[in-house]
């Protein structure tokens, strides 16, 4: 993907002490010898001329972020699970380098996005609204970033507080649902790429907008395409809907 996209992996970064230091980050990648030791060292790594790519945790994500914008870099950032806080931060980061953050890199989610927006303000109040997601076992948040962006574009366009409405999953006597509630469920199995199904249901209809991810691969590819476009740009915070030209 790399070379169809004309572009070089200059540099690798693992965290202090992982087993993969050193080795060769394509024949972990299982794409051949690129002659890139994976590394620990971000402040060698992040210079003016580069681009950093990052799918981590947000603490990380954030400490890396800094080095970005002190050396006028660019960074593609699909770290989920941020605090209020570091999503503060970040944009403050964001005046000195271009930043580009979503919660997913696929081209049909952030398409997705922009359709739900449109649904919930065609369908208003009288449709509930139920959110469920799915991933492999291994992931570490919950709900998924995917998940909660979804939530945030159909409270935004409902004219609703997401804080104030979303129910994460329920249990026992959990009473009646309310007519502005956004629930939010979360499933971990196996090995699932991703999924994320919409619910607008109404008495005697429902309406679902569904997303699956057959492979990690649709993720790289909306990456190096967002990658494409920050390279160009000046420093500011964007997202995947700036790239697709729907914000």
């Amino acid at each position: 993907m790399l070379r169809r996209a004309r572009r070089r992996s200059r540099s690798s970064l693992e965290a202090p002490g992982h087993p993969a230091l050193g080795r060769d980050a394509g024949e972990l990648a299982g794409v051949g010898r690129l002659g890139v030791a994976v590394g620990a060292e971000p402040g060698a790594a992040i210079t003016r001329d580069r681009v950093l790519v990052e799918f981590s945790v947000p603490e990380a994500s954030v400490e890396h972020l800094r080095l970005v914008a002190r050396a006028g870099a660019r960074a593609v950032i699909g770290t989920t699970g941020f605090s209020p806080s570091e999503r503060h931060e970040i944009a403050d980061l964001a005046k000195r380098a271009a930043i580009l953050v979503s919660p997913s890199m696929s081209v049909a989610v952030n398409v997705a996005f922009t359709l739900l927006a449109a649904m919930a303000k065609a369908l208003g109040d009288d449709y509930d609204v139920e959110i469920t997601e799915i991933h492999h076992r291994f992931k570490k948040d919950a709900p998924s970033g995917t998940a909660l962006r979804m939530a945030e574009v159909v409270a935004e366009a409902l004219g609703r507080d997401l804080g104030a409405v979303a129910v994460y999953g329920r249990q026992g006597l959990a009473g009646e649902r309310t007519r502005k509630e956004i629930g939010i469920l979360s499933l971990r199995s196996g090995d699932v790429v991703g999924e994320h199904t919409v619910s607008f249901g109404a008495l005697g209809e429902r309406l679902e907008l569904t997303h699956r991810a057959h492979s990690r691969d649709t993720y790289a590819r909306g990456a190096l395409r967002a990658v494409r476009w920050v390279a160009e740009r000046p420093p500011g915070l964007y997202s995947m809907q700036h790239v697709l030209g729907l914000a």
